[in-house]
């Protein structure tokens, strides 16, 4: 069976005295099933859930201690992320499993920090022969991407890139075992982008200050996805 998968842990905070404006641990989640408690007519927890493929939750998202960055000690557990030959969603001809943030917290308003980390293992990776969006907004405004851009010359690619509106400002190799700590420090006020990153139990560091971006989101549409 086809099946690509990698593993997140999240929290978004404020910038003004750390405040923490949603929190994306999965510590309250007893398994990945609790994902499946969140309905539009019953909007609990701090997910959506609801782009995904038509197989059961674990399928696509499961929970454990070895799916979180073992410097987190904030973190009980992370999310493992995985899509497979199953994992088409209203009708689109690609792959999607995806959480969005459920929360009305001013997320998209003022100067933010959007905090995760990530790694990928050579189990199922991603495929360095296709685009991959990772932790992307709805219009695409930043994001993390893997994998031969579509579009793009050549065969493969092995970077793990950051982009603005779909130019690429940082890029690294995406070697498997290797923990990603990322924050994007986003000003919505002043539409600006910029880009903190360390690996595995390194403190995070801007590697790139706040560039122009267009930064306008709807509080929710914020995606931590495969895809």
């Amino acid at each position: 069976m086809f099946s690509k998968a990698l593993s997140f842990n999240a929290l978004l905070g404020s910038a003004i005295a750390g405040t923490v404006l949603w929190d994306g641990r999965f510590n309250d989640f007893s398994a990945s099933t609790d994902l499946n408690n969140w309905s539009w007519s019953n909007q609990v927890g701090p997910y959506q859930y609801y782009i995904h493929g038509s197989g059961a939750v674990t399928n696509y998202i499961n929970l454990s201690p070895s799916y979180k960055n073992p410097a987190d000690s904030g973190s009980k557990q992370g999310a493992k992320f995985t899509i497979d030959s199953t994992a088409y969603w209203n009708g689109q001809t690609m792959r999607r499993t995806e959480l969005i943030p459920q929360t009305t917290a001013p997320i998209n308003s003022g100067h933010v920090f959007y905090h995760f980390s990530m790694q990928r293992t050579d189990t199922n990776a991603p495929s360095s022969l296709d685009e991959h969006q990772v932790c992307f907004f709805e219009s695409h405004f930043t994001e993390m991407k893997y994998g031969l851009i579509s579009g793009a010359a050549g065969t493969s690619d092995t970077n793990l890139r950051w982009d603005i509106g779909g130019v690429s400002q940082w890029n690294t190799t995406w070697a498997a075992n290797v923990w990603h700590n990322i924050a994007y420090e986003i000003d919505f006020s002043a539409n600006k982008v910029g880009f903190w990153h360390s690996t595995g139990s390194d403190p995070l560091t801007q590697v790139i200050a706040p560039r122009a971006a267009s930064t306008s989101s709807v509080r929710h549409f914020h995606h931590f996805a495969s895809v």
